[in-house]
């Protein structure tokens, strides 16, 4: 199910943003135009694809480099994430999790604000 721009905004990304107290307009779009840019990307819909450009190497990279260092947006990172699965495969909440995901988008731009996710995971 494809969901339209507005409807990730309105469902997933400003909810999210609310959540974790650093609602802004400008983050909205930010993380708006990255999905989008990771769905133009996409050359054909798969199971195994992310709303966003990450992979397990960023998500691990901001975890250690980043969010270990900030328990409280930890804290609230994590509460977002399911309670089994986390601890089974946590990678696989980049792509099961919308929310989820959408935070480690979040937390992605703002531990690395010079460098877009889709270079990160790369480097990683």
């Amino acid at each position: 199910m494809k969901l339209m721009p507005h409807e990730l905004r309105d469902t997933i990304i400003r909810p999210t943003l609310d959540y974790l107290g650093c609602y802004t307009g400008t983050a909205e779009n930010l993380l708006i135009a990255l999905a989008q840019k990771q769905e133009h990307s996409q050359v054909n819909a798969c199971e195994d694809c992310s709303l966003y450009p990450l992979d397990a190497d960023i998500h691990q990279k901001v975890w250690d480099q980043y969010l270990a260092f900030d328990p409280d947006q930890a804290s609230l990172i994590r509460g977002l994430a399911s309670q089994r699965q986390f601890l089974v495969n946590p990678h696989s909440e980049l792509k099961t999790n919308l929310c989820y995901a959408t935070a480690i988008a979040w937390a992605v731009f703002i531990a690395y604000p010079q460098v877009q996710a889709s270079d990160l995971s790369q480097s990683a």
